[in-house]
């Protein structure tokens, strides 16, 4: 999927305060169609990065509730938060 195909906009940015690694929550909307709630900017050893929702299973452990297929969604993903959760700091 190229970057004019997918259209994404940030819809709420949920800033926490800087105690911990999670800095922020984030909706942001992919073509204006669906709704991911749940994105966390996460401050870790190698600087900001996106994390996906997640949902804990029967095990206990934590489970990426959204995964990208490609890079390059993901990437396109991580640009557009970040960029977003800069422009307000």
């Amino acid at each position: 999927m190229s970057r004019e195909q997918l259209q994404l906009k940030v819809e709420r940015i949920y800033k926490l305060p800087d105690t911990g690694p999670v800095r922020a929550f984030v909706d942001m909307s992919i073509n204006g169609s669906i709704l991911i709630k749940g994105l966390r900017i996460v401050h870790g050893q190698k600087g900001f990065f996106v994390a996906m929702p997640q949902e804990q299973g029967k095990d206990k452990r934590w489970y990426d509730s959204i995964r990208c297929l490609s890079p390059e969604v993901r990437s396109i993903i991580n640009e557009k938060v970040l960029a977003a959760f800069h422009s307000e700091s």
